[in-house]
């Protein structure tokens, strides 16, 4: 397995470029099924989820539409608990069936407060896809993920759009912190 440092951090390869395009197939079969009949709108939650969501929509077969949204609540490694919209959302969701594209879901703070914005604006319906989810730090139930990527468990990750202060997002592997 390899390993990169950064800000004298050690992180560990826990998925390859194949086994991440694995697991990716596999949560949009699951989309296109569920979705067969609905033409639903994607929302990608940038930063993080660039890379996620542009993988995943690859293998999205139904007919569909796609917009973004940046949301902020990290600073370095520690989560300040404050949602920040950076990018604001003004897309119309009303009546449409939405599917939220995260990269993480750990707390849920940020999606328990996105989900209930777009339910205030209406939506038929609202899942949320999430690339990596940490059960074991979930604060808020009701923001878990509808579909999950694969469920870690509560250690920092970096590469494929994960980042450390903005730094290795670009790494095509997933990285995990080694424990102390």
């Amino acid at each position: 397995m390899k390993q990169v440092s950064y800000q004298s951090m050690t992180f560990q390869e826990v998925l390859n470029p194949q086994q991440i395009n694995a697991i990716v197939a596999q949560v949009a079969a699951q989309i296109n099924d569920d979705y067969a009949d609905k033409q639903p709108l994607f929302i990608v939650v940038l930063k993080g989820a660039f890379f996620f969501a542009s993988d995943l929509l690859r293998h999205i077969t139904i007919p569909n539409t796609i917009t973004f949204v940046r949301l902020k609540s990290y600073t370095g490694m520690q989560s300040s608990c404050e949602i920040r919209e950076i990018v604001e959302f003004d897309d119309d969701v009303k009546d449409k069936d939405v599917i939220v594209i995260e990269d993480i879901v750990d707390t849920g703070n940020t999606m328990q407060y996105f989900k209930q914005h777009l339910r205030e604006q209406g939506v038929r319906s609202l899942s949320v896809v999430s690339f990596l989810f940490k059960k074991e730090t979930l604060l808020y139930p009701e923001a878990r993920p509808d579909y999950i990527g694969l469920e870690i468990p509560k250690r920092f990750v970096i590469g494929y759009g994960f980042d450390i202060d903005e730094a290795a997002r670009n790494l095509p592997s997933l990285y995990m912190l080694n424990p102390k």
